[in-house]
């Protein structure tokens, strides 16, 4: 009998669903509109309110560093590279933060965000704004890998380089009614090739966020925000090793694609965490995929597999991970483009669990 249901269901609910979406679409689009207005009138003036960025050194981070500072919020900027974080902050005080500390700290170990967060307490007294923008992708395919010891180093980066500082904060947050924001990606849904860790460690970061604002119970707001493709350091190949050396991998993709102003992005998520949005999404049209996904994902996968064909045979477009070594025992990482004047660079390809962009 319930085979029976289930089937009936298959059937008839996802039609249903979209013909009821349709026809209710104007109206969640009034009431989202009436909730936008409302909470640009009423949401977080954050004059005084202390903010901290991990992964603020550069890219997104940084950025988000400059919109707060342009509220003029009390900001604490954590990442690994201090000598980036002390021009960020002068920068940051000059177009209107009210006081900037910084803190040299690895994300992934947990110690070290108890010591930033209690920090931030015995200098401030209070938390109101949890900003998570720690990130970091690959370019390989999954079965080319030999050397594992790559794995590790991707999950904890972009799953507990953001679950730890939401963690030691929360009890601080809750004194204030205050806001964990997570810097997410499109790829936690939306498939795309040589991206399939980054992909699974943004799916369980979302995952983890969603089921947490539940628990919460809104005495903590949670923002999540995704992006598709932006113009950072991550995108243009460098990222931290365990030293605090920069390494470059090579970069070629099948589709040749530009990242959005990374500017616009952390305008919009800061904007939307002071009025307490639950998600922003750039660019928001991407959505449309999700529904693909959900009632045809047959239509999506063919769409993804005529735009991204692979041209000719198979080729990895990082050695990061697939245990090839050139001169030496060192992988060889080479510059974005033929076409540009950057010369090869030459760096291990070994990393340590701590490994971080930041």
């Amino acid at each position: 009998m319930m085979d029976f249901m289930n089937s009936v269901l298959n059937l008839f609910v996802p039609p249903a669903s979209l013909i009821t979406l349709a026809f209710s679409w104007p109206a969640l689009c009034f009431l989202n509109t009436c909730e936008w207005l409302y909470n640009n009138m009423y949401g977080d003036n954050m004059d005084g309110k202390v903010v901290i960025i991990t992964g603020a050194s550069s890219g997104i981070g940084e950025q988000i560093a400059y919109e707060y500072a342009l509220r003029r919020a009390c900001l604490v900027l954590v990442a690994r590279r201090e000598h980036r974080l002390r021009g960020i902050a002068e920068n940051a005080r000059r177009i209107g933060a009210r006081h900037v500390m910084i803190v040299a700290a690895d994300v992934v170990k947990e110690d070290e965000c108890r010591r930033f967060v209690n920090e931030t307490i015995n200098v401030y007294g209070r938390v109101d704004h949890l900003v998570n923008t720690v990130s970091l992708g690959h370019t390989f395919y999954f079965e080319e890998v030999t050397d594992t010891s790559v794995f590790p180093v991707l999950l904890d980066i972009n799953f507990w380089g953001n679950i730890y500082p939401t963690l030691v904060a929360l009890p601080y947050l809750h004194r204030t009614n205050g806001r964990v924001v997570i810097n997410a990606s499109v790829e936690s849904w939306l498939p795309l090739p040589r991206m399939s860790l980054y992909a699974a460690a943004k799916a369980a970061l979302v995952n983890f966020y969603e089921t947490l604002r539940f628990e919460l119970r809104d005495e903590v707001g949670v923002t999540i925000a995704t992006h598709g493709w932006i113009g950072t350091e991550m995108t243009s190949g460098k990222f931290m090793l365990e030293e605090g050396a920069e390494m470059q991998w090579k970069e070629e993709r099948e589709v040749n694609v530009t990242g959005g102003p990374v500017e616009e992005f952390a305008r919009l998520i800061v904007a939307g965490a002071c009025r307490g949005d639950a998600y922003v999404k750039y660019p928001s049209w991407y959505d449309v995929f999700l529904l693909y996904r959900v009632f045809a994902p047959n239509v999506l996968n063919w769409a993804f597999r005529m735009l991204i064909a692979p041209q000719g045979t198979k080729r990895t477009s990082s050695y990061v991970g697939t245990g090839r070594s050139l001169e030496g025992g060192r992988a060889m990482l080479e510059a974005p483009s033929p076409r540009t004047t950057s010369s090869a660079l030459l760096a291990p390809y070994t990393f340590s669990a701590g490994a971080q962009l930041s």
